[in-house]
């Protein structure tokens, strides 16, 4: 490589990795995979050492990714929060020993390392007084983060109070524990939110809420692995230090193991990596620290990380296996996704015998067929993949693989919508997404049952008490009462908020059925044109076409749904628990917001937005959530955002809510 490739590809690298660090510690949204950034980090390194020359203060093997998010204060932290070097090798270990050996010798300073767990979370610093916890942040760039105190707050292992009243800075790692993390993922699945990717970035946004309301419904834990500064006691080693934090009422990391050599660590750092399918929390790698204080103040620091310590990233392992069978699993929200049927291979520390193959296009890009060898790679704690097919032992046995066409659990239709990659089931009554579709039914645009939530839906499946929706309509508040200590007042209310239900307008009903595309607004275009359920269900694809509002997609989307069995089962069973079906038809309606859109903004005195928007679709008009030049009005209320500015900008006319009154009047 000459200089000038390598000046480019600096450059390049350089560009990369700031963008793939801003995803990832910014945004909290990745983009690749922590071995894949570790590899352009690794390759910027080196060349950079082979180049210095070329070093900038600005490349991140210089300085620490993350920057302070907008609306939290700046916190400058009285010790740097640093990174640690990343090592693949062990020879990479065994010549950082060299080098700490040589200093530990002229000192005459004994050396032991502690080994422990890279937990895969976000660093923060939590600062005591007295023994009071006082404030809390986040790492940012290593020299200033984010005062996260509050939110901090809301964690069960983050002690208010010490057991000694020391001054004292400690640094811990905030994480999601696997189960917690697969929990969050399927309730955000129920609820159409999208995915996290990996439990790290889902602890780190859940920490970064501006609301620490949100942060307490998040299964937050914290692991504490650091003093970094103590006015009141002094140690002459880290393992002592941590010792003293679990004394004084800390959740300690607690993988520590004291080594008496780097032959001793590797022997830890290779049973850590034994052992990590077992550990409730995931971790990134194993972190190797000399334990000597005095020796760590002589080794003192890089810009960007400790010359005292450095991390471990388990390699990714691979591993060839026999496909045996592509089988396909039906989700919350009625996907259906193929997976792959493994003979089991013990990869990175666990046996891996199935695995997701995603959707049909993952299975025509990677070209598997049923009878494949293949190669599966799990690195770290991530889900287990299939990177590739071994064509070359294919012997003529193996079988192509097609998506089916009915719901392997139900046998509704199962539809592949243009421009989409997933095949979902459409029958209302399936099995495999009867919570989801309940939880929709019962939502506040939907059916709007109060008091039907997610752990109260989760105990009348586990029950047995319903098994469809239809049941919801059967419920007495003798089944119901048992669900809560002291339940009755509770059952009776939420008995009353079904029977409720059951005089709702037929919009509500169409929205809760949870057709695809169909929302309040194109179930309310419905009922404008087709008064009764019998009417909808009876409509031919060319009157729903006609419909406003309901292009293409949507109509066939509509069409389809009402004519599997089970909706007109379902829809059966709902008359005859006496559920409305008809809309609400008002002769000769004021239709003086006929054409008219409007937009609200800010806080109403007399109205919630929800009660506006109804005055407004009553008397013929639309509300959208957007100003455009096809915006008649904006109706603002105290506090109005940028959608009063974008109004004022085109020219709309912006009303107040007097102003609104005289309208309606």
């Amino acid at each position: 490589m000459t200089k000038k490739q390598a000046k480019d590809r600096i450059d390049e690298l350089r560009k990369l990795t700031d963008y793939y660090a801003k995803k990832y510690y910014d945004d909290d949204d990745p983009e690749i995979s922590d071995f894949e950034y570790d590899m352009l980090m690794l390759e910027l390194r080196n060349l950079e050492e082979k180049y210095p020359e070329f070093i900038s203060k600005d490349s991140l093997t210089q300085h620490v990714g993350g920057h302070v998010k907008e609306g939290f204060e700046k916190v400058e932290h009285e010790v740097p929060l640093q990174s640690l070097l990343d090592i693949f090798d062990f020879s990479d270990l065994r010549a950082f020993d060299e080098r700490v050996s040589k200093v530990a010798n002229e000192n005459n300073i004994p050396l032991k390392y502690v080994v422990e767990t890279k937990i895969d979370g976000l660093s923060v610093s939590l600062e005591y007084k007295n023994g009071e916890f006082v404030r809390g942040a986040t790492r940012g760039n290593g020299l200033v983060g984010e005062d996260i105190t509050d939110n901090l707050k809301t964690i069960e292992h983050i002690p208010k109070k010490l057991k000694e009243n020391v001054d004292i800075i400690v640094r811990g790692e905030v994480f999601i524990s696997k189960a917690g993390f697969e929990k969050m993922n399927e309730e955000r699945e129920i609820l159409e939110q999208p995915l996290f990717a990996n439990a790290r970035n889902a602890a780190a946004g859940s920490l970064r809420q501006l609301d620490s309301s949100q942060t307490a419904k998040r299964p937050l834990d914290i692991y504490i692995f650091n003093v970094q500064k103590s006015d009141t006691i002094k140690f002459t080693s880290h393992y002592e230090s941590l010792l003293y934090m679990e004394k004084l009422g800390f959740n300690v990391n607690p993988v520590k193991i004291l080594c008496d050599n780097v032959e001793d660590a590797i022997s830890a750092i290779n049973k850590i990596g034994e052992d990590r399918e077992d550990l409730s929390f995931g971790i990134d790698g194993a972190v190797i620290k000399v334990d000597d204080l005095q020796l760590r103040e002589i080794l003192g620091t890089n810009y960007k990380t400790p010359k005292w310590a450095i991390a471990y990233k388990y390699p990714p392992e691979q591993k060839e296996t026999l496909l045996k069978d592509i089988v396909c699993q039906v989700g919350r929200t009625g996907a259906i996704t193929p997976m792959a049927i493994l003979e089991p291979v013990k990869v990175a520390g666990s046996t891996i015998s199935k695995t997701t193959l995603h959707n049909e296009d993952f299975i025509k890009e990677k070209d598997l067929m049923i009878g494949d060898r293949v190669i599966i790679q799990k690195a770290g704690d991530v889900i287990p993949e299939v990177v590739g097919v071994v064509k070359e032992k294919r012997d003529g046995s193996q079988k192509a693989f097609k998506m089916p066409t009915k719901c392997p659990v139900c046998g509704a239709d199962a539809v592949r919508e243009e421009g989409e990659a997933v095949l979902r089931c459409i029958g209302i009554e399936c099995q495999a997404k009867l919570f989801r579709s309940i939880w929709h039914f019962a939502s506040r645009e939907a059916m709007n049952i109060k008091g039907l939530g997610y752990s109260i839906i989760e105990e009348l499946l586990n029950r047995e008490l319903i098994k469809n929706i239809p049941d919801l309509y059967l419920l007495s508040v003798d089944d119901v009462k048992s669900l809560k200590k002291d339940g009755t007042k509770f059952a009776q209310n939420l008995i009353d908020a079904i029977n409720e239900s059951k005089q709702n307008d037929l919009y509500r009903l169409i929205n809760a059925l949870g057709i695809r595309h169909v929302g309040v607004k194109g179930a309310k275009s419905l009922t404008k044109k087709f008064h009764t359920m019998d009417e909808l269900m009876n409509a031919s694809y060319e009157d729903l076409i006609g419909v406003d509002d309901t292009g293409e997609i949507t109509a066939k989307a509509i069409y389809e749904f009402f004519n599997q069995e089970q909706t007109k089962d379902l829809i059966q069973k709902l008359k005859v628990a006496g559920v409305n079906m008809e809309a609400e038809v008002t002769e000769g309606a004021d239709g003086r917001f006929e054409g008219m859109t409007f937009v609200l903004t800010g806080a109403l005195d007399n109205y919630t937005r929800d009660e506006a928007g109804a005055i407004i679709e009553k008397f013929g008009g639309k509300v959208s959530g957007s100003v455009s030049k096809k915006t008649s009005y904006v109706l603002a209320g105290e506090d109005a955002g940028s959608k009063l500015d974008k109004a004022n900008q085109l020219g709309i006319s912006v009303i107040s809510e007097a102003q609104f009154e005289e309208m309606i009047k």
